[in-house]
């Protein structure tokens, strides 16, 4: 069976139990530190994938991954993904719960890259842009990329706004190259 269609469904399923205990946002917090924690230690991603550690070994490296006290709900799905043998697929299962939690709250995440630090109110009325755009709320996130040279790329849902001068540079190089 494809990975993906297993993380997502044990990540609907992960979100329903969630959403049913109220906890999805306790829950969602959870899974981003799990899934940040994948990305942090490359090797707990080939730790949890060896098929000699025992289960109770792998439930405790889980259980400091996602913070060390998780949620009696948290601890469950943990001990149901090693119980189906599940743990290759885990940080995949973490990262799609976080993206069906953000859809059913209507979260746009948002990312602004600038040659240069932008101002609060610029950085505001760019996130108000963003939430009138969406009508929801946003994940705004700011960067400074030197490389661009001027200008920003304005970056949400699938959409990408690349008004850098570096962009339009290539553009006129490829312009002039016809």
């Amino acid at each position: 069976m494809n990975t993906g269609v297993i993380s997502v469904r044990y990540a609907r399923a992960l979100l329903k139990a969630a959403t049913g205990a109220q906890l999805e946002d306790v829950v969602c917090q959870e899974m981003m530190t799990l899934a940040k924690s994948f990305v942090d230690v490359p090797q707990l991603r080939t730790t949890i994938d060896n098929p000699m550690l025992s289960k109770d070994t792998k439930r405790k490296l889980l259980t400091a991954a996602i913070g060390g006290k998780p949620s009696e709900l948290s601890s469950q799905f943990i001990n149901l993904v090693l119980k189906g043998d599940r743990e290759n697929t885990l940080q995949l299962m973490a990262n799609t719960y976080v993206t069906l939690c953000r859809q059913q709250k209507n979260i746009v995440r948002a990312k602004l890259t600038t040659a240069v630090a932008v101002s609060g109110a610029i950085e505001q009325r760019m996130r108000q842009m963003v939430e009138g755009k969406t009508k929801g709320t946003v994940e705004f996130e700011t960067e400074v990329n030197p490389e661009i040279m001027g200008g920003f790329v304005l970056e949400y849902d699938t959409y990408r706004l690349d008004a850098s001068v570096h962009t339009q540079l290539r553009q006129v190089l490829s312009h002039l190259k016809k």
